[in-house]
């Protein structure tokens, strides 16, 4: 009879197992996009691994590199039958090891939290995930024009990103905004950048982020706009409490909570734009 220890292998992923991780991502609420793994492979081939049990997939987690000090870790999964057995752990210190010695972060869903705090995570903010329909037709403030953001200069949008992440992330970034089943809209007042919004698909409400802006207002009229490419009109911002005025913003939207997360880093919180920061990219590569 083979071992089931001897028997559990864990190896770089390929592209077609990312589809199957977000599969298991959609099992547990978390609503990735349809077309976020096309995405997320090219930014780190390298970053996410996948655990094996006898040849069949069992575990996962992502470990994308950026730059030469960040990371990001999500897709920490184990199959339900095998959970609390060990594998869940040994992939998770195969993942955390390629990224020792970096600034590590993570979205951790309420269950996990602790366990993430005793390997060296500490919470920085919240997120919550408002769902709904918010208003059509709010107009962004006199002077500021809503755009498609592809045609925007591509090293003004990446610039403009950075203000919300730690590490230059410009491959992901491209990507991202170009991908199959998504609209980007940026925000301009006299040639300058006043917001970004990426709405993708998804099999349940239609995601959008990340969602930076300038002000609420701006805030609002790209929520509004994006909202109005889709055929229900549904939408869902995973909103960081960091920024209060985005909190109230969801809320008067007509948008309501329905899931939580807590972005957690091993090492110092890094410094970004919380003011302008109105809803988070994705809960795997952050």
């Amino acid at each position: 009879m083979p071992n089931p220890v001897e028997d559990f292998e864990i190896t770089a992923a390929s592209a077609e197992d990312i589809m199957t991780l977000g599969a298991w991502a959609h099992e547990e609420g978390w609503n990735p996009g349809l077309a976020d793994g096309g995405v997320f492979f090219p930014t780190d081939p390298g970053g996410f691994l996948i655990g094996r049990l006898g040849g069949a997939p069992v575990t996962s987690v992502s470990v994308v590199r950026y730059g030469p000090d960040h990371g990001f870790l999500g897709f920490y999964l184990t199959r339900p039958h095998l959970r609390g057995q060990g594998y869940g752990l040994r992939t998770w210190q195969a993942g955390t090891a390629r990224l020792a010695g970096r600034n590590v972060g993570l979205d951790g869903v309420p269950a996990q939290q602790d366990n993430y705090r005793r390997s060296g995570f500490r919470t920085c903010w919240s997120n919550a995930r408002y769902e709904g329909t918010p208003p059509p037709d709010i107009a962004p403030p006199p002077g500021t024009s809503l755009v498609d953001a592809r045609t925007v200069p591509f090293a003004q949008l990446a610039a403009y990103d950075r203000r919300f992440f730690p590490a230059p992330r410009d491959g992901f970034l491209a990507a991202w905004i170009t991908a199959p089943g998504r609209t980007a809209l940026a925000a301009v007042r006299d040639g300058e950048l006043q917001g970004l919004g990426v709405v993708r698909a998804c099999r349940d409400a239609s995601r959008i982020g990340p969602l930076y802006a300038s002000s609420p207002q701006v805030a609002a009229a790209l929520v509004s706009a994006l909202a109005a490419t889709l055929p229900e009109g549904t939408v869902a911002v995973d909103v960081p409490d960091v920024n209060p005025a985005a909190v109230r913003l969801a809320g008067e939207l007509g948008l309501t909570p329905s899931f939580d997360t807590a972005r957690m880093y091993t090492g110092p919180e890094p410094v970004i734009d919380r003011a302008g920061y109105y809803g988070i990219t994705s809960l795997e590569l952050g």
